[in-house]
């Protein structure tokens, strides 16, 4: 039985804000009704706990999967701008459907602007990594669960793995067991190069004066010769 995995990710951070389980028949205009609610409330709740600090959704950039006239108007009236992809439907008929035309060409101007470019490059960017993490590297493009309760936990856990990877990758530099390969060596080098300074600062100085001793020759008797006329 096929399932949708549906995420929302931060384009600021890269990190996963919200992740939706829903049947594999439905359209993305459908599964973004649950996926939208999902995220706002998880900003919400991460704002309530850092005083403000984070600010909740503003803007929406999706593919041209999630654009519709209903959904476009849908959005805008919740108060976020939306940077959909508008696919190429032709020439369309707006009879009594002005609210509908304002959003669509709104969302129109927004994607072709200079902002609405350098949005859709961090979404292609920030978007597809977590697909890649979770799926491909992660092994969950194929799952042996059954129900979508135990389905959606194992996602769950995924997805904070994810998350957790990227706070320590900025944190440390580094988020991953592969992102150690090559830095083993580095880093007992430095743990030897520490160790030997400590050694020689802990250690009693010795003299350091000049030792004659090491430029001195064997001495050597000399047999006394006749000298024989």
């Amino acid at each position: 039985m096929a399932h949708k995995a549906e995420h929302a990710v931060d384009l600021q951070t890269g990190a996963i804000v919200a992740v939706t389980l829903q049947e594999a028949d439905q359209g993305d205009t459908t599964t973004m009704q649950i996926t939208l609610p999902e995220a706002l409330q998880q900003l919400e709740a991460v704002t309530a706990v850092t005083d403000d600090k984070v600010r909740t959704g503003e803007e929406l950039v999706t593919d041209k999967g999630y654009h519709s006239k209903q959904t476009v108007l849908d959005v805008q009236s919740l108060g976020l701008r939306t940077y959909i992809s508008e696919p190429d439907r032709g020439r369309q008929h707006w009879i009594d459907q002005h609210a509908e035309r304002n959003a669509v060409y709104g969302n129109r101007r927004r994607i072709r602007s200079e902002r609405g470019k350098q949005l859709m490059r961090r979404r292609g960017e920030l978007l597809e990594r977590p697909n890649a993490h979770l799926y491909d590297t992660g092994g969950m493009r194929r799952t042996h669960l059954r129900g979508h309760g135990n389905i959606l936990k194992r996602l769950l856990v995924h997805v904070a793995a994810g998350n957790l990877g990227l706070w320590m990758r900025t944190l440390t530099g580094i988020g991953t067991p592969r992102g150690l390969q090559g830095r083993l060596a580095a880093v007992l080098a430095l743990c030897f190069t520490l160790w030997i300074v400590l050694r020689d600062r802990m250690s009693p100085r010795r003299h350091r004066g000049l030792n004659l001793r090491l430029f001195t020759t064997p001495c050597h008797r000399l047999a006394s010769m006749q000298c024989i006329p």
